[in-house]
């Protein structure tokens, strides 16, 4: 299963979400995001017209996984190098590795990341 995490700032537009999304490479059955961005009127509105389930992802979960992407402002607030990348790590399963490190919108409001986990 390929999952996309998305990080993104409190006043992204749903556009920029989408763009960085399109960056990372489209195409997965799950969209990902940390569980305190999960009720976030951008990240909602992309899930709805994607049509694809929002994961929400523990401070623990996001903890847990080794990212590739290393930001001090995100480490600090999130306990994570990259929330995109953690997020679709941990909602892709045990086993998943990331397709790459998360790229961003040009407007530098979101980022995004895939991550690919261990079909069962």
């Amino acid at each position: 299963m390929r999952v996309a995490g998305i990080g993104f700032r409190e006043n992204a537009p749903v556009s920029s979400l989408q763009e960085a999304l399109e960056a990372a490479g489209g195409n997965v059955q799950a969209l990902a995001t940390a569980k305190v961005k999960a009720a976030a009127p951008q990240i909602v509105t992309l899930s709805e017209r994607m049509t694809l389930p929002l994961v929400a992802v523990s401070p623990a979960e996001l903890a847990a996984q080794q990212t590739i992407t290393q930001s001090d402002r995100v480490m600090a607030q999130f306990g994570t190098g990259s929330v995109a990348e953690a997020a679709a790590l941990a909602a892709a399963g045990p086993g998943a590795q990331l397709l790459g490190p998360r790229v961003s919108s040009k407007d530098g409001m979101a980022t995004a990341a895939i991550a690919e986990g261990i079909s069962q």
